[in-house]
């Protein structure tokens, strides 16, 4: 019985290591430079090529895009599995928001360098924030945090440790950790997995207009999911549920009447920021 219990314990330990060793493969799916980055002149947006530097000395790329008049900046996070190349169409549409855009490439995407971690794309959020503020001279109460899956995970965790004027979050999860169970079908493996982005816990912490987005029909990030963190979230809050609509394909289903009204969120709480201070 005493070999058989070490034999297990040593196979789970086994497993603990190798899930450890190939976790940030198994969360991030970075695809690098040249794929996705089509000549700009394709969408018809002006963006400009820029260089960041995080804390721990990673260089990472952005697109910015100045809307001419607009004191506000959207600080946009993309999804797993894309870069800033393939989220041009998506900078245009946003576009028409109104305020001026910064997309962000975590570090191991598009042609940022370095390889991605939870503790490594926070760093580049910071990185992202800090430019705004600093050589952009953006107020904190006129950027609007906007993450979409892995990066509303990435949004909700920067707005929990520094000011922003709006938060909207899209088709994001609750934690790491109830993914990992849903994608394995395990309910042990969210106990051997380093990784949290616990938005669930830190979307509590936010202090600012929050507005969460999910497709009724997403089958990588479940619906109920966005509820969740809906439900979590502290006020101002509101919910905006695009009927029918998957995990990747929001603005498409979502269509006009969904950058309108995200337009209509952010320049309403602008508004009320302004009428509170």
């Amino acid at each position: 019985m005493t070999i058989i219990l070490v034999a297990a314990a040593a196979g789970m330990l086994m497993v603990v290591v190798v899930i450890r060793v190939v976790e940030n493969r198994l969360v991030f799916f970075p695809p690098r430079y040249p794929a996705g980055f089509l000549p700009q002149e394709i969408h018809e947006l002006a963006v400009e090529d820029v260089w960041l530097q995080a804390a721990d000395g990673v260089r990472i790329n952005a697109f910015y895009h100045t809307s001419a008049g607009s004191k506000q900046v959207l600080l946009w996070f993309h999804g797993n599995a894309e870069n800033i190349g393939y989220g041009l169409g998506q900078m245009k549409a946003l576009a028409y928001i109104g305020t001026n855009i910064l997309a962000v490439d975590y570090r191991g995407y598009g042609k940022s360098e370095g390889k991605p971690d939870e503790a490594g794309v926070y760093h580049d959020a910071d990185a992202a924030y800090d430019y705004l503020i600093n050589q952009r001279h953006f107020r904190p109460e006129d950027i609007v945090l906007y993450g979409h899956s892995l990066g509303g995970a990435v949004a909700v965790n920067l707005a929990s440790r520094r000011p922003c004027g709006e938060l909207i979050v899209q088709a994001s999860f609750t934690n790491a950790r109830a993914m990992a169970r849903r994608m394995f079908l395990n309910p042990l493996i969210e106990y051997f997995v380093s990784s949290r982005f616990d938005s669930l816990e830190k979307i509590r912490d936010v202090h600012a207009s929050i507005l969460i987005v999910h497709g009724t029909a997403d089958d990588v990030v479940p619906f109920a999911m966005g509820k969740e963190l809906f439900a979590a979230a502290p006020e101002p809050k509101s919910f905006y549920a695009i009927e029918g609509a998957g995990h990747n394909d929001l603005l498409e289903v979502g269509g006009e009447r969904y950058v309108a009204r995200l337009k209509t969120f952010v320049e309403a709480s602008a508004r009320n920021y302004s009428e509170r201070h």
